[in-house]
């Protein structure tokens, strides 16, 4: 499998893209059966041989046609306007984490701690062992404990770049002079991969972002050894 391939179709590690993932089904399921719905109707009116030139209007059945999307919108709307207001809110963090983005590398600061920050470059080939990826693990990986509210808080020192965690769906743009802020909820242990996903420069492809999800009391020991 292929490094992109794995990026993109890790299982979901956030309840936020739990929900993503239900809604893409939820939709997707729908579109089937308009899909369905529009060909089966299609065949059938090439294949009719029945024609009425006289017939001029059918009021019943264009309120009907106007009426089944109106419901099919209605059915995808109220999901999407749930989880745009699920993703949009910022609950009361537990733990702040501040990400700098760098030509090309990122840079983590634990602000609720004194000075827990390191920067995090791509490994090289010489580097690596047998059970990492090559061009998506890093030296530094960024610990974090699951099932608790963090904070990040995202910016740039020198061009724009978009630090990206599908398995989390999040992505945001890290813009000099300005702070972005977004929540993340981690819902198991594990590993996650990401990378940036602006076009940043010449090294563009090789910033990735790896996170580390552990219990909090591996986490209190690895902030005391840090």
């Amino acid at each position: 499998m292929s490094n992109w391939s794995y990026i993109n179709m890790q299982d979901a590690v956030s309840p936020l893209m739990e929900q993503l993932m239900f809604f893409h089904d939820h939709v997707l399921i729908i579109l089937i059966m308009i899909t369905i719905i529009v060909a089966y109707m299609m065949l059938m009116l090439m294949l009719n041989k029945i024609v009425n030139r006289l017939f001029l209007e059918g009021q019943l059945i264009e309120f009907i046609w106007t009426l089944l999307p109106a419901m099919t919108l209605i059915f995808i709307a109220l999901p999407s306007l749930r989880l745009l207001y699920m993703l949009d809110e910022i609950n009361n963090p537990l733990l702040t984490l501040k990400i700098i983005g760098h030509q090309w590398y990122w840079s983590y600061e634990y602000s609720d701690f004194f000075n827990v920050e390191f920067d995090s470059y791509m490994k090289s080939m010489i580097e690596m062992e047998k059970n990492e990826f090559r061009l998506l693990d890093v030296d530094n990986r960024v610990i974090l404990p699951f099932n608790i509210q963090i904070r990040l808080l995202i910016s740039s020192f020198d061009v724009i770049h978009s630090w990206a965690m599908p398995s989390m769906s999040l992505k945001v743009d890290a813009v000099p002079g300005r702070l972005n802020q977004m929540s993340m909820l981690i819902s198991r242990p594990g590993i996650s991969y990401g990378q940036c996903s602006e076009i940043c420069g010449a090294n563009h492809s090789f910033m990735p972002i790896v996170i580390e999800s552990v219990k909090m009391k591996m986490f209190i020991n690895w902030l005391t050894n840090y």
